[in-house]
């Protein structure tokens, strides 16, 4: 179901996140992420003191993770190809700081202290949040190929939207062992 009809109106930004995850021949998994802001109209005298035309990606960046079916992070690449200022591309190597991490409960928590605010770049920031969804995504079957769940284990997924707390219908299904709710309501 589409949103409802909006009033008149005209874009002026356009954010679009694209990610995409890749098995390869090594049994690694590449997750990347590309991010791009467009303005609809000429940024005038913006930082550098250089107009950006209207369609020119305002930010134009990407990010590379390479993972093991563990969500270990094998190897990271950050590239600004386009941004308001020359220098931020400046700090993409810094993201080489998460080689060794394990994308897990915490993640974001976890990154925040290593590459946000002055350590890092707002833009990419948020990419490493989306690519680590698409890194769960991606590597999901083969992990059920290699893993069979076991009663009590907690799935990474328990607990993390409504349709997996403890009372709702899906986690009777799939762990009754963590099952909660009423019996009588299913």
């Amino acid at each position: 179901m589409p949103l409802p009809r909006p009033v008149a109106r005209q874009l002026s930004h356009n954010r679009i996140i694209d990610c995409r995850g890749y098995e390869r021949e090594d049994g690694l998994w590449d997750i990347e992420g590309h991010l791009t802001d467009v303005k609809t109209y000429t940024w005038n005298d913006r930082t550098d003191g250089e107009d950006l035309p209207a369609g020119v990606p305002a930010h134009d960046m990407w990010i590379r993770l390479t993972v093991d079916i563990d969500m270990v992070i094998h190897d990271c690449i950050a590239v600004t190809d386009g941004s308001p200022f020359r220098l931020c591309g400046d700090i993409t190597h810094k993201f080489s700081v998460l080689k060794g991490l394990k994308i897990d409960r915490g993640w974001t928590k976890h990154i925040n202290g290593v590459l946000a605010g002055a350590e890092g770049c707002t833009h990419q920031w948020e990419l490493l949040g989306r690519v680590a969804t698409v890194a769960y995504q991606s590597t999901n079957n083969a992990r059920k190929r290699v893993r069979q769940h076991k009663v009590g284990d907690i799935p990474r997924v328990f607990n993390t939207c409504h349709m997996y707390t403890p009372e709702s219908f899906q986690t009777l299904k799939r762990w009754p062992e963590l099952y909660k709710g009423s019996k009588e309501s299913v």
